[in-house]
């Protein structure tokens, strides 16, 4: 078995075991990630799963994560796994959705999105479901995790007419610019906005639209991180036949300065997304 396919598979099994055992980590603290957010227990957990599986295996150079403050040297290997283990994890304590986001990059980080070999994203909604994209691969492929097995369940192309849009952080905290252009996208776009980036995406991929997390004066460079979120999501819909960007270029042509860099993030049909750069670029 290839390299790639053992990230793949390995990816698919733990997953099977974070959906089975969620419930029990979902009400716990866990004290702060390295960039000051708050975690709870299911981040930590979460993210030591992944850890173990995933640094042992042949190929693996390098493992970083969300939760952690560097890249953990995992030896000789090619490829370099970063991870957002427990994405949208305040979701957990209402029973909202929550999701897993796998980049592979065959740099050492930071690197560019143009390093991504593979994005990867699960969601654990009310059916598990994982989509990977792959340099290897011309098809963007969803798996059903369901009783320990994954099954092919179809393949991903964004649809060419946008129907929904999912637009993060509040509205006295966003541009002028940008509340602008949300006014004049919602009105034709059904709002779609859970807090969990993974299954916000997942009503793009599956509908149509655009995903988007703007620079706000709480995160004034943006809150999603290049090398966890935005790139293996970019990746991603890139290879769905959409579009990215920080509303400038490509999110793959972002240059982070280390591990833990952020960015405005925009994803979706590529209509939208030159809408969102003459409205917002530079």
């Amino acid at each position: 078995m290839k390299s790639m396919d053992r990230i793949v598979q390995t990816v698919q099994d733990t997953a099977h075991y974070v959906n089975s055992n969620l419930p029990d980590h979902a009400k716990g603290s866990g004290g702060s990630n390295p960039s000051g957010e708050t975690q709870i227990d299911a981040d930590v957990w979460a993210d030591h799963l992944f850890f173990d599986k995933l640094s042992s295996l042949e190929g693996v150079g390098g493992y970083a994560s969300e939760e952690r403050k560097g890249v953990v040297d995992c030896g000789d290997g090619d490829y370099t796994i970063a991870i957002d283990p427990l994405d949208g994890s305040s979701n957990l304590a209402s029973n909202n959705s929550v999701g897993t986001i796998v980049g592979v990059y065959d740099a050492e980080l930071p690197a560019s999105g143009r390093h991504l070999v593979a994005g990867m994203m699960v969601l654990f909604g009310p059916y598990t479901t994982m989509t990977v994209a792959r340099e290897d691969r011309d098809i963007v492929q969803d798996y059903l995790l369901r009783d320990g097995y994954s099954e092919r369940w179809g393949e991903y192309e964004l649809p060419d007419e946008p129907t929904v849009i999912g637009l993060a952080g509040k509205k006295d905290a966003r541009s002028e610019g940008f509340n602008s252009l949300a006014t004049e996208l919602e009105r034709n776009l059904k709002l779609r906005y859970g807090g969990a980036t993974v299954a916000d995406l997942a009503q793009v991929l599956q509908y149509g639209g655009l995903f988007g997390y703007p620079e706000t004066e709480t995160y004034p460079g943006g809150k999603l991180r290049v090398h966890f979120e935005a790139a293996p999501l970019a990746y991603l819909i890139e290879a769905s036949g959409g579009s990215s960007s920080d509303t400038n270029q490509s999110l793959l042509d972002v240059e982070p300065d280390e591990i833990h860099a952020r960015t405005p993030t925009f994803l979706g049909n590529t209509s939208l997304i030159e809408r969102v750069e003459a409205k917002l670029g530079d």
